[in-house]
């Protein structure tokens, strides 16, 4: 889709506004909008935003990075192809912007430009990666004394599918308005969460998806009157939200699934055992883009079915890297891995595009997938002496940890490149600062209403 047929569909559709989003170092998704009367225009030039923004934390506390304050301006520049109606904002529309220099190159702190890297560099090696994440989220009912779940159903249960089927029946159609197939629904352990699972595609429209995703969600549930929340534990005594990071790697073609190999016990081929081997090496640092908040690290917890440990499995719920059993009739193309420590306060590009980084290293290197860090049993029953042993870490247990794991992981700081490394270390270093050291109601209710 080109420029013109953006304007032509914003014109068909009686679009008045046009929402140029982004999602910043915090995971927050910002944005500014243009009446369509100047949209051709502002295809072509983009909105200014102030640099300063890729500095901002999720408390609006503005960090003092060098290049970051008040100083300086960048362009937010939509990709025509990302164009959608939205079928919850009445004469409105939204694209998902990259963040250029005055001069129209990519900015060094874009994150959809990272990701953009990433994808190139996979091309280089002649493969390419399609993924989805897989979120789940809260709906709440504002009450005289707060909010409280929606229901106390039970996981999975006909009782949780009734007392939320009017804002799932317009979810679908919501997110298949927007060219979003949706693959699965159902309710969640969590009182009130919901899971609904979309189909993978290719890495960059996977993460523009995830971005939709949220926005569409919580646009139809306040129209419903509830609160949707995705923060990683929006109660303190309930599941946690995850947004498991669903990936295959396939031929240039994206004919075949290089991940295949129906001769392996596994079922993976040589380059899907080096792939997940380089993202298992750099786990530890990776978390620190996957579960970035100070929230997560509730969630994040050994027998809370979120993967706390540096292990692999078929089909094991409590490894960090799940090998997922296929679709019979369907193994080639329905081989996928799935990353369990992710969740939706991510951004999607640092947090995709940095699995995409981990894994080629895993290809360029050769790594071969160490047996000793496959689990047939949930790791944290494994005696802590054979776990050492056999190379099984436990994931950082704090923000703060997985962010000294990132600054220390030459391959990933390397890939965000200095700009995005400092402002994202920054941001979210202040976040841990201001969160450590407040009390459990502050960081519940701000990561409860901003994600």
């Amino acid at each position: 889709m080109d420029a013109a047929e953006v304007c032509r569909l914003a014109e068909e559709a009686a679009v008045r506004l046009v929402r140029f989003l982004y999602c910043d170092n915090g995971g927050i998704i910002r944005g500014k909008s243009t009446h369509r009367h100047a949209l051709p225009e502002r295809l072509a030039a983009g909105i200014g935003l102030t640099v300063a923004m890729q500095a901002m934390n999720a408390l609006d506390q503005l960090q003092p990075v060098e290049g970051f304050g008040p100083v300086g301006e960048i362009r937010l520049v939509p990709d025509p192809a990302s164009f959608r109606v939205l079928p919850y904002a009445p004469h409105q529309a939204a694209m998902l912007a990259d963040m250029h220099t005055l001069d129209g190159q990519p900015w060094g702190a874009c994150p959809r430009s990272f990701l953009k890297r990433a994808i190139a560099a996979a091309d280089a090696l002649g493969v390419q990666v399609q993924a989805a994440f897989e979120p789940e989220w809260t709906l709440a009912v504002r009450t005289d004394e707060g909010y409280r779940p929606l229901d106390e159903s039970l996981c999975f249960s006909s009782i949780g599918m009734l007392t939320a089927q009017a804002v799932i029946a317009d979810l679908v159609d919501a997110l298949q308005a927007q060219a979003i197939e949706v693959e699965q629904y159902y309710p969640e352990l969590g009182h009130g969460q919901q899971e609904l699972s979309i189909r993978h595609t290719d890495a960059l429209l996977a993460a523009d998806n995830q971005i939709r995703y949220r926005e569409t969600v919580r646009a139809v549930a306040w129209q419903h009157g509830y609160l949707a929340s995705f923060a990683p534990k929006p109660w303190p005594n309930q599941a946690g939200n995850g947004a498991h990071l669903h990936w295959s790697v396939w031929d240039r073609t994206g004919q075949t699934n290089l991940l295949y190999d129906p001769t392996h016990p596994t079922g993976l081929s040589r380059l899907g055992r080096q792939f997940v081997a380089g993202v298992l090496d750099h786990l530890p640092a990776l978390v620190a883009l996957t579960c970035p908040s100070y929230n997560s690290y509730h969630r994040l917890r050994p027998q809370s079915w979120s993967s706390a440990f540096t292990c692999w499995g078929l089909d094991n719920r409590e490894a960090a890297v799940r090998v997922v059993s296929t679709l019979r009739g369907r193994e080639m193309p329905s081989t996928n891995l799935e990353l369990k420590p992710s969740d939706n306060t991510c951004n999607p590009y640092l947090a995709l595009g940095g699995l995409i980084v981990a894994g080629l290293d895993g290809l360029r290197r050769e790594l071969e997938l160490d047996d000793a860090l496959r689990a047939d049993v949930d790791p944290a029953t494994i005696p802590e002496v054979e776990r050492e042993a056999r190379g099984i870490r436990r994931l950082p247990d704090t923000l703060d940890a997985a962010l000294d794991a990132l600054e220390r992981d030459a391959v990933l700081m390397d890939a965000l490149g200095d700009l995005l490394a400092r402002s994202y270390l920054a941001v979210r270093r202040s976040e841990w600062r201001a969160f450590s050291t407040a009390d459990a109601a502050f960081e519940q209710r701000h990561h409860f209403f901003k994600y």
